[in-house]
């Protein structure tokens, strides 16, 4: 076993965690724990980091072209292409889908040729779904047959670091994941969030230590990925950390203002999905906006936050763009302290399904919950499928939201919400409790503590 002092590579995947370990102050965190032993890995191109990449001044920075270089030589070639070609049959997604048909995560999203690969059936590939080979395909998947980069292996061969994925269902992950095994390398992983043990495909079950939000994570991973819950720690959500400290209401109401929106009066804040999940929000924003529009402006304003990975947000929100009193915010992975603020002051959250419903909860925001597509053919049903995952049958359970069935119960739904909005508040702090667990402004702290622990 390496020395405790060895280096400690904290691998960042994904804008997802990235945003988390950053913004919840875990990486801080970390390089106060582990000193000059602290490396940043990023996994995506460089100038999609620049603005993380910034915030390390001091800490050793490693990018994905350093380990995986774009020009291998002619051997590493081949071998990446074999490993991609047998991928198709044996790998990432074949594995994921598998285990969601295994166990039924997702049923009715399920279609063929599913703009989101995670609901393609297809996707599973050809082999027979016979349980001892899917466990073989495992084996592979994780396993010494594959290509490993060498600058990815020379440098872990050299310096022998622990690894840290702050998101450990990615497929760029892989190589990390089967290069620790082959160097014999301690690896601790943070699944990502709280519906990425039931859907987000598998998980292997080797890793020294899981990092997980809640206790139904954890009974999820001994469920369906093998692994033993002595191996894994229920830290609570970091995101909920910024959400425990109270902020002002000046800065919201300054925040709101660089909008053109009016302090003084309501702010509904209209929370997008993706165009992946929800194919037909531009027809709800429209008819949302024609809605307002038609009534007294001074009821209230709209303010939409498209989802930060909607990179069609300028056209399915063109409708709320012009009008007083209606803003739309830029897509962004790094404006968790604005959510914070906004979700703290705002009067209402209108959202179909996505952590952002969770987030409006833990706020103890009044919220509309929209469960039907706008202007979608006969038979389309994507607003209620997306709330029909294993990871939401708590919130479906509870009474904590408005439910809209229809655009009239959307209406009914924002209006109650601002009449009233305590009515449902004692509902929104016992699922709160169910799902997230105890607020208390800590969780980034056990976070670190169970990382430096497991090290």
């Amino acid at each position: 076993m390496r020395p405790a002092s060895g280096p400690v590579w904290l691998v960042l995947p994904d804008p997802l965690s990235m945003r988390i370990f950053f913004d919840c102050g875990i990486v801080e965190r970390l390089r106060s724990r582990l000193g000059g032993r602290l490396r940043v890995v990023f996994l995506l191109d460089r100038d999609e980091v620049a603005g993380w990449s910034d915030r390390l001044a001091g800490v050793p920075v490693t990018y994905r072209e350093e380990l995986f270089p774009l020009r291998p030589g002619l051997g590493q070639r081949v071998q990446r292409r074999i490993d991609r070609k047998l991928d198709a049959w044996l790998g990432f997604y074949p594995l994921a889908l598998r285990v969601s048909l295994r166990h039924g995560f997702h049923r009715e999203r399920m279609q063929p040729g599913h703009r989101n690969t995670f609901l393609d059936p297809t996707k599973a590939g050809p082999l027979p779904r016979w349980g001892w080979l899917e466990r073989l395909m495992l084996r592979w998947h994780y396993g010494p047959l594959r290509h490993l980069a060498k600058p990815l292996a020379a440098r872990l061969r050299a310096e022998r670091p622990s690894l840290v994925l702050s998101n450990i269902q990615m497929q760029v992950d892989v190589p990390l994941i089967v290069a620790a095994r082959r160097f014999g390398l301690p690896l601790v992983g943070y699944v990502a969030s709280w519906d990425h043990t039931v859907g987000k495909g598998v998980i292997w079950p080797g890793m020294r230590r899981y990092l997980v939000q809640n206790d139904v994570m954890r009974d999820d991973l001994e469920r369906y990925h093998g692994i033993a819950p002595d191996r894994v720690v229920v830290t609570g959500w970091p995101q909920s950390d910024l959400f425990h400290l109270e902020r002002p209401r000046a800065d919201y109401e300054k925040l709101i203002g660089a909008w053109g929106l009016d302090p003084s009066r309501p702010v509904v804040l209209v929370m997008g999905n993706t165009p992946t999940n929800a194919p037909y929000e531009a027809r709800f924003v429209e008819r949302l906006v024609a809605w307002w529009t038609a009534g007294p402006h001074e009821r209230f304003q709209l303010l939409f936050r498209p989802h930060p990975r909607d990179s069609e947000w300028r056209e399915r929100f063109a409708a709320a763009l012009g009008h007083p009193g209606s803003a739309v915010m830029e897509p962004s992975y790094a404006d968790l302290e604005s959510l914070a603020l906004l979700l703290q002051h705002g009067d209402c959250v209108v959202a179909n399904a996505g952590t952002i419903l969770l987030d409006s909860l833990v706020n103890d925001r009044p919220a509309v919950c929209v469960l039907y597509d706008e202007g979608a053919p006969p038979g389309e049903s994507w607003a209620a499928k997306n709330v029909g995952g294993e990871h939401y049958r708590q919130l479906v359970a509870s009474e904590a939201f408005h439910r809209a069935r229809d655009f009239d119960e959307v209406a009914a739904g924002i209006e109650r919400s601002l009449a009233n909005p305590g009515e449902l508040a004692a509902e929104r702090r016992r699922v709160t409790l169910e799902v997230v667990g105890e607020v208390d402004g800590h969780a980034a702290d056990r976070v670190v503590e169970a990382i430096v622990s497991a090290l």
